[in-house]
């Protein structure tokens, strides 16, 4: 075991609040994680902060108008309240506008350059004439190469998650002006992955217990071959690169955000009153460095961060990034743009923080995307945390105090079921334990509900409310039993419900800073006393669930104004344009899923006079089994093109609807016929 572990969550862009897909993506897991390791008394920091620089922060600047500085200051402090009112516990929640990482950044880039890593292109990149700008990748939007979905961002497709280039895009359009860019000679620096691919394979292979969506994403990009990928764009905002030659240009934040972490570590230890105390946590090898972040960041930890801590030297790298996939939102995808989320801020309005920290736990899309419902909301708030934890607590305590003067009863000639009930302690505490350290988040908070679970039913076999007429002795054996199961809960359930486990310590007169291996069959000593508490869970009404439900829907009909409710028309094209299209009748006859590709589906397409295999990023909301003899229209004088291993040939014709599902444009012509 290593000495110490140095825990970071993805920074979250200082562009806007924090909603459920964010906390079940990077910030819960990590917290759930930190807060056990703290139990166990290791030596554990957690470091976090906002990502105050790239394209989202200038876009909603300039959406708002106002400096882009206003916006980062805003979300800053917002997001940095409502993270600890959530519980998240960071050790340190710095900023990437700080000064120190300014310096931490350029020194970076500084070192790498004068060490000749850097490769120097002038390359033609995207140029809007009417913006006076060059177009970073966000600013622009167009049809993916990869699935042909027409909303593609200039560095990344959302619906097939292929990283892309502006350059790349079928179709760009600017996204400032609408107008279709021009391309231009620009200067920039780029780092040469492929310089770093073999030391980058060798270390990927003596990783132990990556998650396989992790491993799998990895080594398909080391598969394909590392490309350049550059470190500097044209923009004003940003960390300045530190050449005369590059005036007017900024660190590109896939560069300099992941150094937040550095710089965050720094301004914690400054803070600590200790400067130099950062370089044990990133410099040391008895380090072990824990990315917790979503599956869309995992190229950019894995290979793009670990290659430019290789060029620097001295510094330690990942043992492992646990990342998680997408959260949905009551089944349908999350889209902030559509109002279709749950801002933290208001959650906590109406709910407690304990509440969906255990539900949203017990749903992490840990291996595969999951989906939050506030109907499963409720069912696990009244089902598992009153009716189970809640009821066994209460139950145990309430039946002391009238019983036994709110005192512990002494253990007396305990039964074989007393000894093995406080036996459970112990082996619940090992299942949970070993859950957490293999990043097995839902699991281990199963198993810590598993203990409650035995404590109810103990308690219902061993009839107290029969016994306390009948044997006393017995009667006491049964809640001393309970009260130490009670007792092994508050510090076992600490990591998920902090509040309502410091709460309940507080009923039963205990530590509050009692560690993980303190953890026992006698943490309460005979004849102590405890309070009768409260009901630590009440129950969630119908109501409250319908009241989320029109809010949902609320949000989603306010952030579309009549002119929004359906994409804007493209620019007018020439009829002749639109002859070249081909556009057939056809026949899905067969469907089958495409190994690492979550999002496409290998099609067979009956076109009449011949079968076609296409890929469709249609994955997300059509199961394979279900679209065969779903008839289609189908884009047949296509240029082929190969995606993710499989030639395809075509596309299908598909509509979006208002929350982002797709919907097949049909016809029940013969497969074959054209489309005019």
């Amino acid at each position: 075991m290593s000495k110490r572990t140095l825990v970071t969550s993805a920074l979250p862009y200082a562009n806007g609040p924090i909603h459920l897909g964010h906390l079940a993506g990077a910030y819960l897991p990590a917290d759930l994680y930190v807060r056990y390791k703290r139990l166990k008394r290791q030596d554990i920091l957690y470091i976090c902060g906002s990502d105050e620089h790239g394209v989202p922060i200038t876009i909603a600047a300039e959406k708002e108008g106002v400096d882009p500085q206003d916006i980062v200051d805003k979300f800053h402090s917002r997001n940095k309240e409502v993270f600890d009112k959530i519980g998240i516990s960071f050790d340190y929640y710095g900023r990437t506008s700080s000064p120190v990482h300014h310096e931490t950044s350029q020194d970076f880039f500084s070192k790498l350059y004068e060490d000749g890593v850097f490769v120097q292109k002038t390359e033609e990149q995207l140029y809007d004439p009417k913006a006076d700008m060059f177009l970073p990748d966000r600013y622009v939007k167009g049809t993916c190469p990869n699935c042909g979905y027409e909303e593609a961002y200039g560095d990344q497709c959302e619906n097939c998650g292929t990283s892309l280039s502006p350059t790349e895009l079928i179709n760009p359009k600017s996204a400032i002006t609408g107008d279709t860019p021009e391309t231009r000679k620009t200067k920039h620096w780029y780092l040469p992955l492929g310089d770093f691919q073999e030391r980058l394979e060798k270390w990927i292979d003596s990783r132990e217990n990556w998650k396989p969506n992790v491993a799998g994403q990895v080594k398909s990009w080391l598969n394909d071959g590392l490309a350049d990928r550059a470190v500097t764009r044209d923009l004003t905002w940003g960390v300045p690169v530190p050449l005369e030659e590059a005036e007017g240009k900024v660190l590109y934040v896939w560069f300099d955000a992941p150094i937040g972490y550095i710089s965050a570590t720094k301004e914690w230890a400054q803070e600590q009153g200790d400067p130099e105390r950062w370089k044990t946590y990133w410099q040391d090898e008895e380090t072990d460095l824990i990315h917790f972040i979503g599956k869309d960041n995992i190229v950019f930890h894995c290979i793009m961060f670990p290659a430019v801590l290789m060029a620097y030297g001295n510094y330690v790298l990942p043992k492992n990034v646990p990342a998680n996939e997408f959260l949905n939102l009551e089944g349908r995808k999350l889209s902030t743009s559509r109002g279709w989320a749950v801002w933290l801020e208001d959650y906590l309005d109406d709910f407690e923080a304990d509440l969906l920290r255990y539900v949203l736990g017990t749903t992490l899309p840990e291996t595969k995307d999951s989906d939050f419902s506030w109907e499963d909301f409720q069912n696990k708030v009244n089902s598992e945390l009153a009716d189970i934890l809640g009821n066994f607590v209460f139950r145990t305590t309430s039946f002391t105090h009238k019983y036994f003067d709110g005192t512990v009863p002494e253990l007396k000639d305990p039964s074989e079921q007393d000894r093995e009930a406080l036996a459970q302690i112990a082996i619940q505490k090992e299942a949970i334990a070993e859950a957490y350290e293999e990043f097995k988040m839902r699991e281990a908070i199963a198993e810590t509900m598993k203990l409650a679970r035995i404590g109810n039913k103990y308690f219902t076999d061993m009839e107290p409310w029969k016994t306390r007429k009948e044997d006393m002795d017995t009667c006491g054996n049964t809640l001393h039993v309970c009260l130490q199961i009670t007792a092994a809960i508050s510090i076992l359930f600490e990591p998920v419900l902090p509040h309502k486990m410091a709460t309940l310590r507080k009923e039963l007169h205990l530590d509050d800073n009692l560690s993980w291996q303190q953890v026992g069959p006698s943490l309460l000593q005979s004849g102590s006393g405890i309070e009768k508490g409260e009901i630590l869970f009440t129950k969630i009404e119908d109501e409250q669930v319908e009241e989320q439900l029109e809010k949902l829907e609320q949000r989603v009909t306010e952030n579309q104004s009549a002119d929004e409710k359906y994409e804007p028309l493209k620019q007018n094209m020439e009829f002749d344009d639109f002859l070249k299209m081909d556009l057939r009748a056809g026949r899905i006859v067969e469907a089958a899923a495409i190994e690492k590709a979550d999002k496409l589906l290998k099609l067979t397409v009956d076109l009449g006079f011949e079968q076609r295999t296409i890929v469709s990023g249609i994955a997300n909301d059509f199961a394979p089994g279900e679209i065969v003899g779903q008839q289609v229209c189908v884009v047949a004088n296509l240029a082929p093109k190969k995606l993710m291993g499989v030639q395809s040939n075509g596309m299908i014709l598909m509509a979006e609807e208002e929350d982002g599902s797709l919907k097949f444009v049909e016809t029940d012509a013969r497969p074959g016929s054209p489309v005019t």
